[in-house]
């Protein structure tokens, strides 16, 4: 195993998972987001806002592709929309690949995502009902990519540090 992918909705937990993970195994983590960000030296947003999404979708996809050709160890956190787009969701079965989704429910990314949804250019303009709305239709049409995921943890309830726990027992 040379790949461990973190993948869920916006709000699952995905980059703190990832870093915390990366203290107990000692393996870097590469956040999709960051790396993209780096790259074009703009912020998420701002990619959305001038290039538009099926711009942002074809970088991520390709950036997507250079991280798991690598072959150093890595935790990679994706974006929450990575795994529907451009056949992204092949890689997370690849051999030597161990996947994982942050199964979370609704009412939990909502209370997560509210207070932070300025920050998050799909949510930034809706209201409570819209947002709540948008999720769940979100999470249901992209259920069919996260569960491509080789393990599924419902973190509804747990801690990041009980998350990990659970992951380092799937790599045992």
């Amino acid at each position: 195993m040379d790949k461990i992918i973190l993948l869920g909705y916006m709000g699952s937990g995905k980059t703190q998972t990832a870093q915390a993970l990366s203290r107990a195994i000692g393996w870097p983590v590469l956040d999709l987001d960051d790396v993209i960000q780096r790259h074009t030296q703009m912020t998420i947003a701002q990619i959305f806002e001038t290039q538009g999404e099926i711009k942002f979708r074809k970088l991520e996809h390709d950036l997507l592709a250079g991280l798991m050709q690598d072959q150093e160890k890595a935790i990679i956190s994706l974006g929450g929309g990575t795994p529907c787009y451009a056949n992204n969701h092949v890689w997370l079965t690849k051999p030597g690949v161990v996947s994982v989704y942050l199964k979370t429910s609704i009412d939990t990314l909502f209370n997560r995502l509210w207070p932070e949804r300025h920050h998050r250019p799909l949510i930034a303009q809706l209201d409570e009902a819209e947002m709540k709305e948008f999720i769940a239709k979100s999470l249901f049409e992209r259920s069919f990519y996260y569960n491509h995921a080789t393990h599924k943890i419902d973190t509804d309830g747990l801690s990041v540090d009980q998350v990990v726990s659970k992951i380092k027992e799937i790599l045992v």
